[in-house]
């Protein structure tokens, strides 16, 4: 007899991975939210997998959270993605950890 599948619920497993391109997605909602303007609409490339998963403070900030949990990724953005007059070497980045409803993969 083979053994049961373990199925791991919505947000349990991240559904990006080390290496995946994402947008930052543009969003201007009104209240409580934790995602700097000036990377919204950015591409970058998930350098971390932030563990253990944790809720979204947005939701918990107006009592909707229920419990969920979902991922936090650190993004790697390169400063010309950022500013495209960045004056110095176009390999400098900046990176950030953002919430995995605000990303889109690309």
């Amino acid at each position: 007899m083979a053994a049961p599948q373990i199925v791991l619920a919505e947000g349990e497993a991240p559904i990006f991975a080390i290496g995946d391109h994402v947008r930052v997605a543009v969003r201007f909602p009104i209240g409580h939210y934790r995602v700097p303007n000036y990377i919204r609409g950015k591409k970058g490339t998930i350098v971390a997998i932030v563990e253990p998963a944790a809720v979204n403070n947005e939701e918990e900030g107006y009592g909707r959270n229920g419990g969920s949990k979902r991922h936090y990724y650190r993004i790697s953005l390169l400063m010309t993605e950022l500013w495209p007059s960045y004056p110095n070497s176009s390999k400098d980045s900046l990176c950030i950890e953002v919430f995995e409803t605000w990303l889109e993969r690309i």
